[in-house]
């Protein structure tokens, strides 16, 4: 009894080296090894690796895990980097998840270790042991134990390599022996014709009926034979997600982190892992002439059962209704209900539609040009189509943001009209709706309007991930910052790819510092890629004190957009003259950008707030609202110009704004 109850308390292992398999993972190096060759591993994936092996073959909790890589009572999504840390894990020791040799899905619940480890200590050997308590009697300790002889009645060569075989308890053998005869009996009546559906239900009468909550759509793949038309199948994808996400029960993964896995050969459950859902649709299209062809099915991720399969052949003036039909179709597959469409669906020309798809293609390539220009060809084709107006306003305000002052006067007006002339053709269009609210906001500093639009947007598809994330701005803007946080994390949830930094900027904002540091970790580990998760990880290190670091996070993110003369003369400045010599040559950069029109008072204004200038601060400020900068509106949200708060000047710049005070 005594011994029983120490095997339940968790110990770490001593320090040293810990074996298992060809493997060796060195605590004090911080090294994991194969045949004594060092293995990259990053920072994650190989504390969550120490925790299994810590663990010894017990259950490893998601609530454990959150806690060991992050910390408690941090605010973040930490699904996919738990997934990704753990997909990592496989992938260095060459593990399946079918067959795991190493770690083992608990669904539901977490993850073990299951191969025998052995501990070098202070260069002595200790003895090979099961990663789980064979002498423990718990009913969790046998169920550890038959899976571990179960693997080496898999993989017998692997027998001997690191551990003799686990001596097995007398009680543990008679669990193995009824398991073999019950399997014996249900093969026997199998073999005799037993309907194969019973058998089923029999044997498994306890699981749960597989029930979606949450779908990933992934991009329909192009059997035309012709690449020219990927941009077809991409937007029959995106339209089929947009009206599936309008049930607001389902939550429905948006195109952004589906496009991801575009042409990719990877296992259902892997995708389905790494996107947080439990249903995913598949399938492919075809166009000849004036007909298309779609095959689709849905699979229940975590069994890899398909639920439903069907073939649809139409004319493509029907492509409208049969996306309708599919959507409603799939919705009654998993359990609920498309709400029907607020105005009957309008025929439109294929010419129209193609031209529509080809604006809607070029958009998700931020090409807002050609973006521009094919959705004005749909309009001139079509004049009465909404999709095509809404998707107009889109291309015109986007280039508006994130141009200068010119393009802005050039664009703000038609994509205003735009936006409104869809709403009065199709007010059912979350889209409009939303590019209405992000013209109030941006533009007009319209806080009612923009609240008011941003809402009817998310009313008409709450699973729509850019209304969220204007939302979550609105919302800041007003004062309602949880509320904003909540937002964004739907956006997050719905959309991990397209802003990975998002979160971590409204964390910011909130001025919840720790919880953006945790999350923009994340973020840089799960992708690496993106400049703006650095760019926002820089921006943390510095409010946090932490120079140097943000340092190295802001040349990161400039040699990740391309800009390796400008990451190198900024390491070279910090190098020279610490934090300071950076913001000068920020300053100087800046004044050569100005010349050329890429350079925004609001930009001038951050770095004279860093070097605590109060009046070129203010004056930039002032700048910024002459020329109606966009990104003015998060005025009150920026940390940085805390310290002008107090100044009239500031106060003054807020109220014409029609901002609500500081509370």
């Amino acid at each position: 009894m005594v011994y029983f109850a120490a095997r339940k308390c968790w110990r770490a292992l001593p320090p040293g080296v810990v074996q298992f398999d060809e493997f060796e993972l060195d605590y004090k190096r911080y090294q994991l090894l194969r045949a004594g060759r060092r293995i990259k591993l990053e920072k994650l994936p190989m504390e969550l690796l120490m925790l299994l092996l810590e663990k010894e073959g017990h259950l490893v909790t998601r609530e454990e895990i959150v806690n060991r890589l992050w910390g408690k009572g941090v605010f973040l999504d930490t699904e996919h980097g738990i997934n990704t840390a753990v997909r990592k894990i496989r992938n260095v020791l060459r593990d399946n998840p079918e067959l795991p040799r190493f770690v083992q899905t608990v669904t539901g619940k977490g993850y073990r270790f299951v191969a025998p480890i052995t501990v070098v200590g202070n260069g002595n050997r200790s003895e090979a042991r099961p990663s789980s308590a064979v002498t423990a009697h718990s009913k969790n300790d046998e169920e550890a134990t038959f899976d571990s002889a179960q693997r080496r009645l898999i993989h017998p060569d692997r027998v001997g390599r690191t551990a003799s075989i686990p001596r097995l308890s007398a009680r543990s053998v008679l669990r193995i022996t009824t398991l073999v005869l019950t399997v014996a009996v249900v093969l026997a009546g199998t073999i005799i014709g037993m309907n194969v559906a019973g058998l089923r239900t029999r044997l498994f009468a306890h699981e749960e009926k597989a029930r979606i909550q949450s779908l990933a759509v992934l991009p329909l793949e192009n059997l035309s034979g012709d690449p020219s038309q990927d941009y077809f199948a991409d937007g029959m994808t995106d339209e089929l997600i947009t009206m599936l996400a309008k049930n607001a029960r389902l939550r429905v993964i948006s195109r952004t982190s589906v496009m991801q896995y575009k042409k990719a050969q990877r296992p259902v459950r892997d995708i389905a892992r790494e996107l947080g859902v439990d249903g995913i649709l598949e399938g492919s299209v075809s166009r000849s002439a004036s007909r298309v062809h779609v095959n689709t099915q849905l699979i229940y991720a975590p069994s890899d059962t398909h639920l439903w399969a069907d073939s649809y052949d139409r004319d493509l003036r029907d492509l409208g209704s049969l996306q309708s039909e599919l959507a409603e179709t799939i919705a009654r597959q998993v359990g609920f209900k498309i709400s029907p469409a607020a105005v009957p669906v309008k025929q439109v020309s294929p010419q129209t539609h193609d031209a529509y798809l080809m604006g809607r293609y070029y958009w998700f390539t931020d090409n807002y040009k050609k973006s521009r220009e094919s959705f004005q060809k749909a309009i001139d084709l079509q004049p009465d189509y909404a999709a095509a107006w809404s998707g107009l306003a889109d291309s015109l305000l986007a280039r508006g943001v994130v141009g200068g002052r010119a393009l802005r006067e050039e664009v703000i007006g038609p994509g205003g009209d735009a936006a409104r002339k869809a709403l009065a053709l199709d007010d059912s269009i979350a889209e409009a709706h939303n590019s209405v609210a992000a013209y109030y906001f941006f533009y007009r500093w319209d806080w009612h309007n923009a609240e008011r639009e941003s809402a009817r947007a998310l009313e008409l598809n709450p699973g729509f991930a850019e209304g969220h994330h204007l939302r979550a701005f609105v919302l800041q803007a007003l004062h309602r910052t949880d509320e904003a946080v909540q937002e964004e994390k739907k956006a997050m949830d719905l959309n991990p790819f397209a802003r990975p930094w998002g979160l971590a900027m409204i964390l910011i904002h909130a001025r919840r510092f720790d919880e953006a540091l945790a999350e923009a970790r994340l973020r840089t580990d799960t992708q690496p890629g993106d400049p703006g998760v650095h760019e926002f990880l820089s921006e943390v290190y510095f409010f946090k004190g932490m120079e140097k670091e943000s340092i190295e996070e802001n040349a990161t993110s400039l040699q990740l957009a391309g800009e390796k003369g400008s990451a190198f003369a900024l390491r070279k400045a910090y190098a020279r003259g610490g934090y300071k010599a950076t913001l000068e040559w920020e300053l100087k950069d800046l004044n050569k950008k100005s010349r050329t029109g890429n350079a925004s008072p609001l930009h001038f204004a951050a770095v004279y707030a860093e070097l605590k200038d109060t009046n070129e601060t203010l004056r930039y400020l002032r700048q910024a609202y002459d020329e109606r900068e966009p990104w003015l509106a998060h005025i009150q949200y920026l940390p940085w110009l805390d310290f002008v708060h107090s100044d009239p000047r500031y106060q003054a710049i807020v109220k014409k704004m029609g901002l609500p005070p500081d509370s």
